[in-house]
């Protein structure tokens, strides 16, 4: 301590030399006109030295910050604070903006019939069943787009650019190799995240893939964020022209302070503890049965990672332009823990850096898509109102009730009368019959079972998941005529397909940039055309990365009838076509 003053004293001694001071031992008063109206900021350093800022409210240099610094550990803490405030404050405003269509799909969760419901009206134990019309569609869309995007020999076609040559055939082989191998084999939480996306996605409509390098597992990886995770401005026309996009995470306290020991994060004091403004989420723990945990929220952050245009303290362009940053917040404590740079160094344009990818089931009237809730949500509710009906009216009418005389006396008439039972009643001069008025219950409703069925149709033929009855009809009918009434039953899946196919494309595209950046320079195995240290030059623009579904085929009974007719097209005429090739 003797020597840290020592050191702090003759730094003092320098400092008032420098502005011709003399150290009269009162505390001194600098005059305006000597152009000093700061108190020097004197930080002790580890060596036992100190330093003196000499304008603690100077510019930050920024020209010695290295491009992926922690750009939150220079900016003063009172800087970060409001602009922490105004983060949150256009956070707000985007999840208000998207505030009709969460409701909309937080109402239609109830329609899965995951949790059955026990009601008291209109009398207890009336059917609570819900119809089964929305699971049933969801259901059919994920299992036939699953097979589809991830076939078991990988999802990844390649595609040359330009003039083919045996040397860029060559590379397209390898390219296509290596990411269906690390698709695959390697990153194994592809599969399970793109199976459960294809679930979440005919629900809420949209779905959002985030793919970047993890630096803890070594690799890249494409995880799966739900659609009430992702906040974006429903105003906004695309993720390319969002201004904010902002993905919510929830990290234990000990996962949050070993990304502050690592550097990661600014390695400050934070308060545990969870705002519960995620409504879409309470209502999807609420149908899992999952009750909170107050003990639990004592020990969970709520972080929001802003990929945001914004002009940060400190760090203004000189033009005026916001530059693209990644901005992290803790929501409960409103601390930042950090601000990464979001453009690649080498790039004069300072372009943002994407990491998402959204999957859209039907184009909505925002940012967001629309999903069978909200297209299929009103005859969904209509089919389970007619079939509670329908189990009601049967159920009155099985076990009627009604009014009996009040001199009539029926024995142990708490219990019900089971079949083959006779009991004694006591009259008083009357039969039975004129003594008991049973209520008019009637059979369940032909009408109400006729809309039950015209519902249930209208919502299959939409969804596209009616059976195509094939072996009902004409078997002498031409290929053609057959493939045509498939194509006009399918037309809304096969759009759908087609939106899927697109984003696929755009996620292995940003998949691919990761893999040229990150991976060593070198294939993992032996290669086939080359050796193994030509990966990186392999990831260039000569080599287009396609999803190997087909965008126009999303079936197999497609596929076989198109092979049906190649088949009698090259029967009719053997000699321009190859038989071997059209038979197999």
């Amino acid at each position: 301590m003797a020597d840290n003053k020592n050191n702090i004293d003759k730094a003092l001694e320098a400092l008032t030399g420098a502005l011709e001071i003399e150290p009269t031992g009162e505390e001194v008063q600098l005059e305006p006109d000597k152009g000093v109206n700061f108190e020097p900021d004197v930080e002790l350093m580890e060596d036992g030295g100190a330093e003196i800022n000499m304008d603690p409210n100077a510019p930050i240099d920024t020209s010695n910050i290295p491009h992926d610094a922690n750009l939150a550990e220079y900016i003063d803490e009172n800087e970060l604070s409001r602009f922490a405030s105004d983060l949150l404050a256009e956070f707000e405003s985007d999840r208000d903006s998207r505030k009709d269509w969460e409701d909309t799909y937080i109402k239609g969760l109830d329609m899965l019939g995951f949790k059955y419901e026990d009601r008291t009206q209109p009398f207890e134990g009336a059917s609570g069943v819900v119809h089964p019309l929305l699971a049933e569609s969801v259901t059919q869309f994920q299992a036939q787009a699953y097979k589809e995007l991830l076939p078991p020999s990988g999802p990844v076609r390649c595609q040359v650019v330009g003039m083919s040559t045996p040397e860029i055939e060559d590379q397209a082989k390898r390219v296509k190799d290596f990411m269906n191998y690390q698709i695959t084999d390697v990153m194994t939480e592809y599969d399970p995240d793109m199976d459960q996306l294809l679930f979440y996605l005919p629900l809420s409509g949209s779905a959002f893939k985030k793919t970047y390098h993890d630096s803890v597992l070594g690799r890249p990886v494409s995880k799966f964020v739900s659609s009430e995770d992702c906040v974006v401005n429903y105003m906004a026309s695309s993720l390319e022209d969002a201004v904010r996009i902002t993905h919510m995470t929830k990290v234990d306290s000990n996962a949050l302070r070993k990304q502050q020991v690592s550097g990661f994060y600014r390695d400050i004091p934070i308060t545990a503890g969870t705002v519960s403004t995620n409504d879409v989420k309470d209502k999807i723990d609420e149908l899992h049965g999952v009750s909170d945990n107050l003990a639990s929220e004592d020990d969970e952050h709520v972080l929001l990672e802003m990929h945001v245009d914004a002009d940060v303290p400190g760090f203004e362009d000189e033009s005026g332009i916001k530059l693209p940053y990644v901005i992290t917040i803790d929501q409960y404590s409103t601390k930042i823990l950090s601000i990464k740079r979001n453009w690649n160094q080498q790039d004069q344009l300072r372009n943002r850096v994407d990491y998402f990818t959204h999957y859209k089931f039907l184009p909505g009237l925002g940012f967001y898509g629309f999903g069978l809730i909200h297209m299929l949500g009103g005859l969904s509710r209509t089919a389970t109102s007619v079939l509670r009906q329908l189990i009601d009216a049967g159920t009155l009418a099985n076990l009627p009730a009604g009014f009996k005389a009040r001199g009539m006396r029926i024995r142990d008439h708490d219990e019900p009368l089971q079949p083959g039972e006779f009991r004694d009643v006591d009259v008083t001069g009357q039969s039975i019959k004129e003594s008991l008025l049973p209520l008019p219950y009637k059979e369940p409703s032909q009408v109400l079972f006729g809309l039950l069925g015209f519902a249930v149709d209208a919502g299959k033929s939409f969804a596209a998941i009616a059976d195509m009855k094939m072996g009902e009809g004409n078997e002498q009918n031409p290929v053609g005529t057959t493939l045509a009434l498939i194509e006009r039953g399918t037309k809304v899946m096969s759009a759908i397909h087609k939106r899927l196919h697109y984003a696929q494309k755009i996620e292995f595209k940003l998949l691919a940039k990761v893999f040229s950046i990150y991976l060593p320079p070198q294939y993992p195995y032996m290669v086939v055309g080359g050796n193994q240290m030509v990966k990186q030059a392999d990831f260039d623009d000569r080599v287009d990365i396609l999803p190997v579904s087909d965008p126009n085929i999303f079936s197999m009974a497609q596929r076989v009838t198109l092979a049906q007719q190649q088949l009698q097209l090259a029967t009719a005429a053997p000699q321009l076509h190859n038989l071997r090739e059209a038979y197999r």
